[in-house]
């Protein structure tokens, strides 16, 4: 008993000294200060007059490549170029071995040399029958008027008549053998003339000026007819490729005017539409549209592109200043004062301008969007509107 009352006021002093400490704690909590808002300032979310415009993103090719190949069989002896070189039209730009080839030549001009020489042979020779002919119509002629005055025999007459004939059919066969020989020397000058033009497919040269965007062949190589060795593209004349939608075929056509962003370049131009695809692609929808470009510095085929084709009367949209914008990934947010608390909102973007951005959803107009924002501004987080 003694035992048990002993023990009462310990767990009494325990109990009261645990209230105590709840109580402290309590009051602390009460005393801690609240974060401070963050101050911010805001832009509404205005509709603004923006022009009907529709974008396309494409690629800067150019309007003339060339592929160039060999047309004979040789090993090739000499490059002169490599990839990223500019070139002139005619330039040389590989060649081959070409011995047999002007083997080939050599034995044709011998062919029509000696073609040459039969050719004087036979014209000294109608030229002898053409001299034997005359002196026999002269002797057949004379001949004739002493057989008519009884001068002559018949046998003489007879010999004169058959000399006639034979020199008569001499010289047709050496007319005939001359155009048989002019013949084959027409001959030999186009076998010289071909085995020269073969001769010569074995300097490749450019076809156009440009520059060379590829190059597949080294000294050693055998170049084969048909085999790409390189590829040029003309310069001067790059144009941007888009596919756009079907359901604006009746919009965008030849001639009409056209917006290009070239984003490596930071640069836009006006230009207009060259060339319209007549043939829509079945699986994705579009039509390619072509549109010229002027000459700018440093601006290569393969680059990126957007085309933005105005479509008619200006339009209102709703439009938040482009830095408002977080981006991570697919995913872009903005954040809005919904009274004194920062909430983050997913949007849908459209169109992109230099200062502002189209909000197609996700916001509605006259709502406060926090801009410029801090960086460190957390969602849920309080804030202070400050003008």
């Amino acid at each position: 008993m003694k035992t048990i009352m002993r023990s009462i006021p310990v767990v009494a002093l325990i109990t009261v000294l645990a209230g105590c400490g709840g109580k402290k704690d309590s009051h602390s909590a009460k005393m801690a200060p609240a974060a401070a808002p963050v101050p911010v300032q805001v832009i509404e979310a205005a509709l603004t007059d923006a022009p009907a415009t529709y974008e396309a993103v494409g690629t800067v090719r150019a309007r003339t490549t060339g592929v160039l190949s060999a047309k004979v069989m040789g090993y090739v002896r000499e490059v002169k170029v490599g990839v990223g070189d500019s070139v002139q039209a005619g330039q040389l730009l590989v060649e081959l071995d070409a011995r047999d080839l002007d083997t080939q030549v050599r034995q044709a001009e011998a062919m029509q040399q000696e073609v040459r020489d039969a050719e004087r042979e036979v014209n000294n020779a109608a030229a002898s029958a053409k001299a034997q002919l005359e002196l026999a119509q002269v002797t057949f002629r004379r001949m004739e008027d002493l057989f008519r005055k009884k001068s002559i025999s018949n046998q003489e007459f007879d010999e004169a008549a058959a000399r006639l004939k034979v020199a008569q059919a001499s010289y047709e066969m050496a007319l005939s053998k001359q155009q048989q020989v002019r013949a084959k020397a027409k001959q030999a000058e186009e076998a010289v003339q071909s085995a020269r033009i073969m001769r010569g497919y074995a300097r490749l040269t450019a076809p156009f000026s440009g520059t060379v965007i590829e190059k597949r062949v080294e000294p050693g190589n055998l170049a084969v007819p048909g085999a790409p060795l390189f590829v040029i593209e003309q310069a001067g004349s790059l144009r941007l490729e888009a596919p756009v939608e079907e359901s604006k075929k009746s919009v965008i056509r030849v001639g009409s005017p056209v917006t290009v962003h070239l984003e490596a370049l930071q640069r836009t131009v006006p230009a207009r539409v060259s060339e319209v695809a007549p043939a829509v692609d079945p699986m994705s929808r579009t039509y390619t549209v072509k549109i010229d470009l002027p000459a700018i510095p440093n601006l290569h085929s393969g680059m990126y592109g957007r085309a933005v084709f105005p479509l008619g009367a200006p339009k209102k949209t709703l439009t938040v200043p482009a830095g408002a914008l977080i981006e991570q990934g697919q995913v872009t947010s903005v954040i809005v004062a919904d009274g004194n608390i920062a909430r983050h909102r997913l949007v849908t973007v459209g169109s992109r301008g230099e200062k502002r951005v189209e909000i197609l959803s996700g916001l509605t107009p006259g709502e406060k969007v926090i801009f410029p924002r801090p960086a460190t501004l957390a969602d849920g987080a309080r804030v202070e509107v400050r003008p």
